[in-house]
């Protein structure tokens, strides 16, 4: 279930003593970056402020995520658990989520392979504005969308060539090149992985 204003009455709050757990997810890479609890009023801060709100149990108060540090949490959506007994908060972070400085509080455990791509993005991204001769991403934005896209297309050509010839190590390399030039095409173009796979979404309905 979607958790709007509405139906905040339909989670089991005398269930669970007026406290809800609340799992907090990265909307974009799907990594786990902290668990906090909510009572009524936290959830409800949380969906009208759109900041990530929690109730501390050794302050008894209501805490914001960030509020000190200003690594905020962006509320993206609201949902609970079958039994309506846990909350998973989708949200984009604003910084690390970890008190420690980590991205998220499981820094210990390694992550799903796939939410390298959402890291590997961001770190793209940020080398859109980067001088051309700190690293090769940063020039070949400074070469232009032709030349990116030119990239493509050779890297996925020579992912081609490496899978009819069976050469599965080439094919791993090439792949990952294609991967990696795409991302940069689709940053230079001002998009995401995120609208590629919004598309593919709508395919599968």
């Amino acid at each position: 279930m979607i958790i709007d204003i509405s139906n905040m009455a339909e989670l089991a709050w005398e269930k669970m003593d007026g406290l809800l757990p609340a799992i907090v997810q990265d909307a974009i890479s799907g990594k786990v970056l902290m668990q906090g609890y909510m009572n009524p009023e936290a959830l409800e801060t949380t969906l009208t402020s759109g900041k990530v709100t929690f109730f501390s149990r050794s302050k008894q108060r209501l805490w914001q995520k960030g509020e000190t540090s200003g690594n905020t949490l962006d509320l993206v959506e609201a949902g609970c658990d079958c039994d309506h007994d846990s909350l998973l908060i989708m949200a984009t972070p604003n910084g690390p989520t970890c008190h420690t400085g980590e991205e998220s509080c499981w820094f210990t455990s390694k992550p799903a392979d796939f939410t390298f791509l959402a890291d590997l993005e961001r770190v793209l991204a940020e080398r859109k504005t980067a001088d051309p001769t700190s690293s090769y991403t940063a020039s070949l934005y400074a070469k232009g969308i032709k030349r990116i896209a030119q990239k493509v297309g050779e890297e996925g050509v020579e992912t081609a060539l490496a899978a009819t010839v069976n050469d599965t190590e080439e094919l791993k390399n090439e792949a990952a090149d294609l991967l990696y030039h795409l991302t940069v095409l689709l940053q230079a173009s001002d998009m995401s992985l995120s609208d590629a796979i919004s598309v593919l979404q709508a395919r599968h309905k």
